[in-house]
C-alpha cells in the first residue's frame, strides 16, 4: 500500500514512474530472485489459490532472473489490460491510486540482500511482481484491483483512506479464500513470504475470519509482524460484486461512528472459520512470555 507525505525523488516522472534499467541487475540480484522464486514455487501449490499458479504459467514466471517490466507487461497486456511500472519506492496514495484505476501496478524495482531475505519493511520488487502480479492475469481480481484504484481516488476525497487500506491490506496482500478443498492464499503478502505462507493456513495462533466489508474496515492490522487474523472471501466474483455495489460514502460515515477493532478481536457475529489462541502475538508481547515449545518458528526475525 502507498504512503502518504512523500516527496518526488529526483529524476521521477510526473507519476512517480521510472526505467527499470532491467539491464543494470548483477547476477547476484538475478540469483537473489532466483533463489526466493524457487523456494516459494516449492511450497505453494497445495496452498495457494490456482488461480495464481496459472499466472505464474502463463506470464513465463518460471524464467530465471529478475523479470523485464517491459516483457512481462505484454503478456499481462493481452490478458488484461494490465501492466507493470517501475517506480523508486513507495509513493504517495493518490498516485497509487491513480496508477491502479487505469490498470498500472506500481512496482519497486530494487531487491532485498540475503541478510533481508526473509523480511524487510519496504515492498522490493520480489513482493510486488512475484506476490502481486500473477492475479493480475485473472479477469475478475485484475477487474477488482481497477475497481479498488477508483475507491481509492474518492475516498481520498472524503478523508477515508485509512479505512480503505484496510481492505486493500486484508485482501490483496493478506487475504485467503475458500475453495472445497479448504481455504487457500491469495495475498501477496502471504504468497510472497515463505514464513507468512504456513503461519497463515498451519498454524493455531491466528484467527480466520469470514469477509464482512464493514466488520474488515473496522479492523486494525499488523504492518510488522504475521498477521493476528486472516479474513476468508468466498470467491474473487464476490468480492469484485460486494466493491462495484457498495455505496462507500454512507459506510464512511457509518463507521465513523463506531470504534476500532484490535487485530484479534473476534465479535459473536463473526462467521469463525478457526478460533485462534493468539500464542504468537502473545509470545512476542512485553512481560508475556510463553514456553519455549510453544513459540512458532519466525521468519521474520
Amino acid at each position: 500500500m502507498a504512503e502518504a507525505e512523500l516527496s518526488r525523488p529526483a529524476g521521477t516522472a510526473e507519476d512517480w514512474t521510472v526505467p527499470q534499467d532491467w539491464a543494470a541487475y548483477s547476477p547476484a540480484e538475478h540469483a537473489m530472485w532466483d533463489r526466493l522464486f524457487a523456494r516459494q514455487a516449492a511450497m505453494l501449490p497445495d496452498r495457494v489459490v490456482p488461480e495464481f499458479i496459472a499466472g505464474l504459467d502463463m506470464l513465463r514466471m518460471d524464467k530465471p532472473g529478475i523479470p523485464d517490466f517491459e516483457a512481462l507487461s505484454e503478456r499481462l497486456m493481452k490478458a488484461t489490460g494490465w501492466q507493470v511500472v517501475a517506480v523508486p519506492g513507495l509513493v504517495p496514495d493518490r498516485v497509487f491510486f491513480e496508477h491502479l484505476a487505469n490498470r498500472r501496478f506500481v512496482a519497486g524495482r530494487f531487491i532485498r540482500r540475503p541478510d533481508q531475505l526473509d523480511y524487510l519493511e519496504e515492498p522490493d520488487v520480489f513482493h510486488d511482481v512475484f506476490g502481486h502480479v500473477p492475479l493480475l492475469s485473472h479477469p475478475v481480481f485484475a477487474d477488482y484491483m481497477q475497481a479498488y484504484g477508483e475507491g481509492g481516488l474518492r475516498a481520498d476525497g472524503l478523508g477515508a483512506i485509512d479505512r480503505l487500506a484496510r481492505l486493500y491490506w486484508y485482501t490483496v496482500e493478506f487475504g485467503l479464500i475458500r475453495q472445497d478443498s479448504g481455504l487457500k492464499l491469495y495475498g501477496a503478502g502471504i504468497v510472497s513470504s515463505f514464513g507468512e505462507s504456513k503461519f497463515a493456513l498451519d498454524d493455531a495462533s491466528p484467527n480466520r475470519i469470514g469477509f464482512g466489508l464493514e466488520r474488515l474496515m473496522r479492523t486494525q492490522y499488523r504492518i510488522d509482524d504475521y498477521q493476528q487474523s486472516y479474513f476468508v472471501i468466498d470467491s474473487f466474483d464476490d468480492l469484485l460484486r460486494q466493491t462495484i455495489e457498495t455505496d462507500f460514502a454512507p459506510l464512511y460515515r457509518r463507521l465513523e461512528g463506531q470504534p476500532d477493532l484490535e487485530p484479534e478481536t473476534v465479535l459473536p457475529e463473526d462467521h469463525v472459520y478457526t478460533l485462534g489462541t493468539q500464542a504468537y502475538a502473545r509470545a512476542k508481547a512485553p512481560g508475556c512470555p510463553l514456553p519455549s515449545e510453544e513459540l512458532p518458528h519466525d521468519d521474520r526475525t
